[in-house]
């Protein structure tokens, strides 16, 4: 049974001011609060990949959806799910929350779980592995194939498009990068009215998106252990990589001080949106956050888990500087000013 009427739900979401320190005072910037959408920022593409693929034909009426997911994704497509009548099946791994397990389930969803990562593709290549084994089991059954779909992209130009009414002018967007679909798809929108817009991609320290090394991941959301194709390489001026210690103290920080905060995606682009600021007092520093805090309470907000990882402290209240992205493996929050695509300069020697 389909809901359409739950279409009218996605986006509208507030733009709020943020100038707390994180951790060093800065100017202020703006972010734009999608958890504030009863399915989160990833609702806006999950409606556009499948409203896509019901117009083509790929996707049958009452035919299931399967994808993989670390979580946020899989709200907006068991959202998506109800509101055009389709039954969703999520391949998750061992790692996700247990709030989120339960709360994907109380939405309908079917969880597949993988119980380990895959020896060089980590938690990402397993799921997808499963994932391809059930496409095999589920006659009709419909993949999305978030990193590749370019119906991923074209789902943000509705929020480019709330941004540029609801602020007079964007000098710097600060994106965090997991398939690449908000940062393409956001840039592209609010480059319509300011073409001269610098984009600040904000990854993960153990990502390969941009060049380095995959390795294990504490932060989730955002990040890795593939190249997707969504990724718009050129339209990025710049890319940081930040670590989860600074994540933490920005998430706890925002809670603090400015009490609208999520999880590690937030974290990260706040840090990065903060030091823009502060690097760049005259410019007008914009930016999402994708999620809220309810499902980080036993990670992010948790002294005991938080200590044993090793993440009480502040972090580095500043990013070093890299050459290039091959230049060294960062371990710290980091930034380099070279932006390539890693698969197309695969075999070539930086100059």
């Amino acid at each position: 049974m389909s809901a359409p009427q739950l279409l009218n739900l996605v986006g509208h979401t507030p733009l709020v001011y943020v100038d707390a320190p994180l951790p060093h005072p800065h100017g202020g910037f703006w972010a734009k609060v999608e958890c504030a959408a009863p399915g989160g920022m990833k609702a806006r593409a999950a409606v556009t990949m499948l409203a896509g693929a019901r117009r083509r034909g790929e996707l049958r009426d009452g035919a299931p959806v399967v994808e993989s997911t670390s979580g946020t994704l899989g709200i907006g497509l068991a959202f998506a799910g109800h509101a055009f009548g389709h039954p969703v099946v999520l391949v998750v791994d061992r790692e996700l929350e247990p709030s989120m397990r339960a709360l994907l389930r109380a939405y309908g969803a079917r969880l597949e779980v993988v119980d380990r990562p895959h020896p060089t593709g980590g938690w990402q290549q397993a799921r997808r592995d499963r994932l391809t084994e059930l496409l095999a089991t589920l006659p009709g059954a419909y993949w999305p194939d978030q990193y590749h779909n370019p119906d991923n992209v074209a789902g943000y130009a509705s929020l480019g498009d709330e941004i540029a009414a609801q602020v007079d002018a964007v000098d710097v967007l600060v994106c965090s990068v997991g398939t690449g679909g908000h940062s393409a798809g956001l840039a592209r929108a609010l480059r319509r009215s300011w073409p001269h817009l610098r984009l600040i991609g904000v990854d993960t320290v153990g990502s390969r998106i941009f060049g380095q090394p995959a390795r294990p991941r504490l932060m989730r959301g955002l990040g890795s252990s593939i190249h997707p194709d969504n990724v718009d390489y050129p339209a990025f001026d710049e890319v940081h990589w930040v670590g989860p210690a600074e994540a933490v103290d920005t998430c706890r920080r925002l809670a603090r001080t400015g009490f609208v905060t999520g999880g590690w995606s937030t974290g990260a682009v706040a840090r990065v949106a903060a030091w823009a600021s502060r690097t760049r007092p005259d410019a007008r520093v914009v930016t999402v956050f994708p999620d809220g805090p309810h499902r980080y309470l036993d990670s992010i907000f948790d002294d005991g888990w938080c200590a044993r990882h090793g993440l009480l402290d502040s972090g580095h209240g500043h990013p070093v500087e890299i050459p290039h992205p091959g230049a060294v493996e960062v371990t710290r929050w980091s930034r380099c000013r070279t932006v390539t695509d890693p698969v197309a300069d695969r075999g070539r020697v930086p100059a």
